[in-house]
């Protein structure tokens, strides 16, 4: 039972701590978006050098 009481004072302090706080960092969202950009951009790029590498590979002749 201390256990449980001594878990639950621990939890209110800390919470209470970070209501005080005013600055507690960035919101996730943009920084999902700027990785959602990111990955959008890496996937363009794939697809573009995968296009340019399979267009080289088909116009270099067959061996005799």
């Amino acid at each position: 039972m201390q256990l449980i009481v001594y878990l639950h004072v621990t939890l209110a302090a800390r919470m209470e701590e970070l209501r005080r706080e005013a600055d507690r960092g960035d919101s996730p969202v943009p920084t999902a978006v700027i990785i959602f950009g990111l990955v959008a951009a890496a996937l363009a790029v794939t697809a573009l050098v995968m296009t340019r590498a399979t267009d080289w590979m088909d116009s270099v002749p067959a061996a005799p």
